[in-house]
């Protein structure tokens, strides 16, 4: 059955636009129908369809090529930003159902499963988890809407922190490095230890001491993986909350108790803003407190 062709404005859809700016992208019928993975005869019936929708000729035709036509040319304009329009309300709906969950290493356990697990059932929306070196700059670039904040550096004015529960610290060094045959490490004898500090989002480094108060040399990283891998080859000593124990199986480290240390504090940050995306963002935090008080509940966190 041969396809209709639309009589008015009425019977133009969005294919028609998207038939027509492919075409005239790529100034060929061969091309635009590659892209849009249809056939070319297909394309030429939908192109056809939008002009005599419009009662106007959009393209020239000839052995040369396709060229836009006057009228052609002031079409593309609005068709493009009608697509682009159309386009931005898809995103802003996606997005709407969506909290995005930034994080730079190893997510907190059990809370972060029974966070998105309850987020989930209570808004039949989903958390997309997104792992980042720096989750505060992310939050900046608004590429994540929540992000997971472990120690107790500051942030910026443009975002608030919700605290969920303090983890308790643990020092890791490479079991090749030289040092005494202790059963633990002592927070208070930190100004002895090379300390491996990863200084985008770390929870152990220079600003846990007042006045300078602390290790004496540091060895300085932009990651977690740097981190792991300078601790492994014995640069220095590390230390990381107790999840790292449980979850890093790495056969160069030892894991040793750390006495006396202030405990490390978990924390989700958010943008200070209004709308449908932070009100999601709200729902999510809700469920992040519940699950925190679950856990400290039951003694995991």
């Amino acid at each position: 059955m041969a396809a209709s062709v639309p009589t008015g404005a009425s019977g133009i859809e969005l294919r028609h636009l998207r038939a027509f700016t492919t075409v005239a992208w790529h100034r060929s019928f061969t091309r635009a129908a590659e892209e849009l993975l249809i056939t070319q005869p297909a394309l030429s019936r939908t192109v056809a369809q939008l002009e005599a929708g419009l009662g106007v000729r959009l393209l020239d035709r000839s052995s040369r090529g396709v060229a836009l036509t006057g009228t052609g040319a002031g079409f593309l304009v609005h068709a493009q930003r009608t697509l682009a329009a159309f386009d931005a309300a898809v995103a802003a709906a996606h997005h709407a159902s969506v909290v995005r969950l930034g994080f730079s290493w190893l997510l907190p356990d059990p809370w972060a499963q029974r966070a998105i697990a309850g987020f989930e059932r209570a808004t039949d929306a989903r958390v997309e988890l997104v792992r980042c070196d720096d989750p505060l700059d992310a939050l900046d670039r608004e590429t994540v809407d929540v992000a997971v904040v472990r120690g107790g550096r500051p942030v910026g004015a443009s975002a608030r922190t919700l605290h969920l529960y303090d983890e308790r610290r643990v020092a890791v060094h490479a079991r090749t490095l030289a040092g005494p045959d202790a059963d633990a490490v002592r927070w208070q004898d930190a100004h002895e230890w090379t300390l491996v500090v990863n200084t985008v989002s770390g929870t152990t480094g220079p600003w846990c001491w007042p006045d300078g108060g602390g290790p004496r040399r540091y060895v300085e990283t932009a990651n977690f993986d740097e981190w792991l891998e300078s601790v492994a080859a014995g640069r220095g000593i590390g230390i990381v909350p107790e999840v790292a124990e449980r979850r890093i199986h790495h056969p160069a480290l030892r894991f040793l108790p750390l006495t006396g240390a202030p405990p490390s504090p978990v924390r989700l940050a958010c943008r200070r803003e209004t709308g449908t995306a932070s009100a999601l963002s709200r729902r999510f935090l809700e469920a992040a407190l519940d699950a925190a008080a679950t856990c400290v509940h039951a003694g995991e966190a």
